[in-house]
């Protein structure tokens, strides 16, 4: 893998915006308002929403794979747990 392949935790923000503003996936708009409503800060939310779809991306480049839109759906759905850190 080449640097430039590497995805900044700043591209992940930056996709999770581009996101929200497409209204695709819509699960993402979902979670953000659910985790807001809850107390957590929108910028504490996005951030969690870019770890939740930073697992999709490593896994694409670490395995070639395809985006799996349902496995992203489920880590955003433990929003604000993080199971997955168990993993790492």
């Amino acid at each position: 893998m080449e640097n430039e392949d590497i995805m900044t935790g700043d591209m992940l923000v930056e996709t999770v915006e581009n996101q929200l503003a497409d209204g695709e996936p819509l699960v993402v708009k979902e979670t953000l308002m659910r985790l807001v409503m809850t107390g957590t800060p929108r910028d504490e939310a996005i951030q969690m929403i870019a770890c939740a779809l930073s697992i999709e991306v490593f896994d694409v480049m670490k395995n070639d794979g395809k985006f799996d839109l349902k496995r992203y759906s489920e880590n955003l759905t433990e929003l604000p747990d993080m199971p997955w850190e168990d993993d790492i």
